[in-house]
């Protein structure tokens, strides 16, 4: 990634599309066969491929949810090996944003620094989200809460320095060239 990012997020409104179930591992994210990929345009493509495969009726093979950019999930999304390639999927899906009630942390810190925001919200908040599949979510960063369909607010929470950096669209290193006056007058002082 670059030092800024196109991922400039203070706000995100899409619509949810669910996908059910705990512990959807990065394997089903994102087979391994694609795994060959060290950019991640084409991967999106391939999200879910053998879960859709397998059921016709899930929902990514639904046109009723193309276009969504908000993915619901279960408990533990994102566990099991640390691949990247699994948020890089999503993103070049289009997906701006998974809610589930837990994100796996390695997943979590994955799709943060590739501008994908992983939300933590209670069951019942993701609970409502289920049950109005393909309506239109807010996720508000600046203000940490979620305006669920119902038109009711789920607050979330998120590291301070993620946030920043979503918010401003700068990934990690482009928050340190950010600093560099900061930091030639304090190694001007060494």
């Amino acid at each position: 990634m670059s030092a800024s990012t196109d991922y400039k997020r203070r706000q995100i409104t899409g619509r949810g599309i669910p996908v059910t179930g705990n512990d959807i591992d990065t394997d089903r994210i994102i087979p391994a066969r694609f795994l060959k990929a060290v950019v991640f345009e084409g991967l999106g493509e391939h999200a879910f491929e053998d879960a859709r495969k397998q059921n016709p009726e899930h929902p990514f093979n639904s046109p009723a949810y193309k276009g969504a950019s908000v993915l619901v999930v279960g408990q533990n999304f994102g566990c099991g090996s640390s691949r990247e390639h699994a948020p890089w999927a999503l993103v070049d899906h289009g997906f701006r944003a998974v809610i589930s009630t837990r994100v796996a942390d390695i997943f979590r810190n994955n799709a943060l620094k590739n501008g994908l925001l992983p939300v933590v919200l209670e069951p019942a908040a993701v609970a409502k989200l289920v049950a109005a599949p393909g309506e239109k979510v807010t996720i508000d960063l600046e203000a940490q809460a979620v305006t669920l369909p119902d038109g009711s607010k789920a607050p979330f929470t998120i590291d301070g320095f993620s946030r920043y950096c979503l918010m401003n669209g700068v990934d990690e290193l482009g928050f340190l060239l950010s600093q560099e006056e900061a930091i030639a007058k304090f190694e001007s002082k060494v």
